[in-house]
């Protein structure tokens, strides 16, 4: 799982496999260690809610998908889900999660081969 963040936006990229183990066990977590502290990213399944949710409490960021929206993005072509989270005095943070496709141009610094095609075949 890979995430981005820029300005109040996060992004959550999945691989295939990735994918499927947060459709089966509705949890997923990556940890980037710095010396004696981490920061912890990880995406939650809810069972209730009609829209991605966001909590950043202990240095862990965790974003939360409803059950029908984890549905249809493990069982179909969609690509991914986004919601604009209001954050209070008109400020809002923007929420991605999508599927990982393979690079289509410049070289491949790491293994790929459990993301998903990429249906764009050149830049």
């Amino acid at each position: 799982m890979k995430i981005r963040i820029k300005g109040n936006s996060v992004r959550l990229r999945l691989s295939r496999p990735e994918i499927e183990l947060f459709g089966k066990e509705g949890y997923l977590e990556e940890k980037t260690e710095f010396g004696k502290s981490a920061f912890v990213y990880a995406i939650q399944k809810l069972f209730d809610g009609k829209s991605l949710d966001a909590s950043f409490t202990d240095k862990k960021l965790t974003l939360f998908v409803p059950q029908k929206i984890v549905q249809e993005w493990i069982s179909t072509e969609v690509v991914g889900f986004s919601h604009e989270l209001p954050i209070g005095e008109n400020k809002t943070l923007f929420l991605l999660i999508e599927k990982d496709f393979k690079c289509v141009d410049g070289e491949e610094t790491e293994d790929q081969s459990d993301y998903f095609d990429n249906p764009v075949k050149t830049c």
